[in-house]
C-alpha cells in the first residue's frame, strides 16, 4: 500500500491550529519515519508544537488513539516500531559520571 505524504501544506492546513486528528495524523507518521522536518511543513507549524504532542502535553491520549488507528489501517505492523512514550535523551553527560574520573 504507497501512502502519499505532502511536504506542503493542503490548503485548509494552512495557518490553523493544530487539532487532536491532526495529533493523531502526527503520530502514525512519526511511526511510519516520516521526518520531523517534512511534518513541519505539511502541517505549518513549530517543531516544538510535534514535541508537544509527542510528549502528551497536548492533546493526552493521542498517542493510544493513534496506535489503535494505525492497527487498523497497517494490521501487522505494530511489532516493527516503538509504540511508547516520546523519551528526551539529554546531550549533556549525567553529573554522577564525573565521579568516575575523580582522584580520591
Amino acid at each position: 500500500m504507497a501512502i502519499a505524504f505532502l511536504n506542503e501544506p493542503p490548503p485548509s492546513v494552512a495557518r490553523r491550529p493544530l487539532t487532536e486528528d491532526d495529533a493523531v495524523d502526527i503520530w502514525i507518521a512519526r511511526w511510519l519515519r516520516i521526518r520531523p522536518v517534512d511534518l513541519q511543513r505539511r502541517y505549518a507549524c513549530d517543531p516544538r508544537r510535534l514535541y508537544e504532542i509527542w510528549e502528551e502535553t497536548h492533546f493526552p491520549g493521542s498517542r493510544k488513539r493513534a496506535l489503535e488507528e494505525f492497527q487498523s489501517r497497517f494490521p501487522g505492523l505494530e511489532p516493527r516500531f516503538d509504540s511508547g512514550p516520546h523519551r528526551r535523551i539529554p546531550l549533556a553527560p549525567h553529573p554522577d559520571q564525573l565521579n568516575l574520573f575523580s582522584k580520591v
